[in-house]
């Protein structure tokens, strides 16, 4: 029952927060940081970023050559939701949203869990 209601509430949520069309996807961990496991700096501004920002990089299909570049998404997951900015490209497999730790922390997830089922929506 207490599932339900949480579930029922995150997809209320999302109706109100998301603009357009959810996406399944996996949230992965990255690091935007210099000598991080991102490697080079973000493909929107050439820049390394900090892992306590709320920020993420899309897989290439949802990156769609550089037009998410700046721009805020809402992720859904773990019964909460956060919004993140998009500063890179992910080259990796499709339906990946590859988020700082910082987005890890604001779901409540530990890192350790390598990877979590979510949905996501242009903010």
């Amino acid at each position: 029952m207490i599932f339900l209601l949480i579930l029922v509430s995150t997809f209320c949520l999302s109706i109100e927060v998301a603009s357009g069309q959810l996406n399944k996807a996996t949230l992965t961990l990255n690091s935007f940081e210099k000598g991080g496991d991102g490697g080079a700096a973000s493909e929107c501004d050439n820049k390394f970023h900090s892992d306590d920002t709320l920020i993420v990089a899309l897989s290439t299909v949802y990156f769609n050559h550089k037009e998410r570049c700046f721009k805020e998404i809402t992720i859904f997951g773990n019964g909460r939701s956060v919004n993140a900015m998009v500063v890179d490209e992910c080259k990796c497999g499709n339906n990946i949203v590859d988020g700082s730790s910082a987005v890890w922390k604001a779901l409540g997830v530990p890192e350790k869990e390598g990877e979590m089922d979510i949905f996501w929506g242009d903010a």
